[in-house]
């Protein structure tokens, strides 16, 4: 019997510092946010802290670290203030992480299925990705409204899998946060973190399965290698 060909893996992305550096729109768009509120601007050293979890959290983040807690009523026209300022720039002055589109040529070209899960807001991520002309390496985009649950709940990640027509056996997550190699370990998929994003702490101390510093480091047999290695792992 002629034995089955293995399955195109899928490598899944998060999106603000993994796949694109995000920080300075970011920025811009929540100071223009909290400036409503007449608070103190945020910098980048603070941004750390305040994302991963979409624009609501983030400015209520920003705003208990000014000493400015909100109600839950006040967190609606903020969010809109937001929305309507970022969507309004983009893309501002984001751009893909150096080697991430040569990265992603040769796992296309080998015949991987590309997607991104992020905690951003689904319409804000397509936007965004489309601005920069990549909406066509992907298969899926998923943001944080895209399901009832978003990361690092397991189902955000399986529910991207399954928008982008993978197979949870050859899925690999790439990102910056607790979140990313959270919604991975959840889901049992490998996951690989990457250095140059937002996390507050080391991503190393986040315990993923493969740490890249640079996307020239992300291949086809990188990745077949961490899916052999993870498959024996979950198998002892």
């Amino acid at each position: 019997m002629t034995p089955s060909p293995i399955r195109p893996a899928l490598i899944v992305f998060d999106l603000d510092g993994t796949l694109l550096d995000t920080h300075t729109d970011l920025v811009e768009s929540l100071n223009h946010t909290i400036a409503a509120l007449g608070l103190e601007p945020v910098s980048y050293d603070d941004l750390t802290h305040l994302v991963g979890h979409g624009a609501r959290v983030m400015i209520e983040r920003a705003c208990r670290l000014r000493g400015h807690p909100l109600e839950s009523n006040a967190l609606p026209p903020l969010v809109e203030r937001f929305v309507i300022h970022y969507a309004g720039n983009m893309p501002g002055r984001t751009e893909p992480y150096p080697g991430l589109v040569a990265a992603m040529d040769r796992l296309k070209s080998a015949g991987y299925r590309l997607a991104v899960c992020t905690n951003k807001m689904e319409s804000l991520a397509l936007g965004l990705i489309e601005k920069l002309d990549l909406a066509s390496y992907f298969d899926a985009i998923t943001g944080g409204d895209s399901f009832p649950v978003r990361k690092p709940d397991a189902r955000h990640l399986t529910g991207t899998i399954d928008r982008a027509g993978g197979d949870i056996a050859r899925t690999v997550m790439i990102g910056d946060s607790i979140n990313d190699i959270a919604v991975a370990r959840n889901a049992g998929v490998p996951s690989i973190a990457v250095p140059f994003g937002y996390s507050d702490v080391p991503v190393s101390n986040l315990d993923p399965d493969m740490v890249i510093t640079h996307y020239d480091e992300l291949t086809p047999d990188l990745v077949e290698r961490l899916l052999r290695e993870y498959a024996v792992k979950v198998a002892v």
